[in-house]
């Protein structure tokens, strides 16, 4: 599934970002979205889930009580609501999604996820 993000860009600590990831000619039909993200230097972090079908959604430590994931099903795009930004949090962020997982909890045990993005790049001001 061809993955197209947005929405990343510069902001001042404290600020707020929305991500966008949209799949292209295709739907999501009922798999599970996720978004990581990557800093210079760092491993790849998993920072939220969410399911396509029914409630449920994860959230990696790093993004609790701050960020939330949600869907809109008719625009096939799943967001990424980024609030009280860090510097920390200054990475490229991507979307994924797998064929073979309709929840969170298939996604996060995923060895390897089939499709991403080409990712975003958020960078926080101090």
């Amino acid at each position: 599934v061809p993955l197209v993000e947005s929405g990343g860009g510069l902001v001042q600590a404290g600020g707020s970002l929305r991500l966008s990831c949209a799949a292209s000619g295709r739907t999501f039909s009922n798999y599970a979205v996720g978004w990581f993200r990557q800093a210079p230097g760092k491993e790849r972090e998993l920072v939220a889930v969410i399911n396509w079908i029914g409630p449920g959604t994860y959230y990696g430590d790093s993004a609790k009580g701050r960020f939330a994931i949600f869907r809109d099903n008719a625009k096939n795009t799943v967001y990424l609501q980024m609030n009280g930004l860090k510097p920390e949090d200054t990475a490229v962020y991507y979307c994924a999604t797998d064929e073979a997982c309709s929840d969170y909890g298939c996604f996060v045990q995923r060895p390897s996820l089939s499709s991403w993005g080409q990712g975003t790049q958020v960078t926080v001001s101090s």
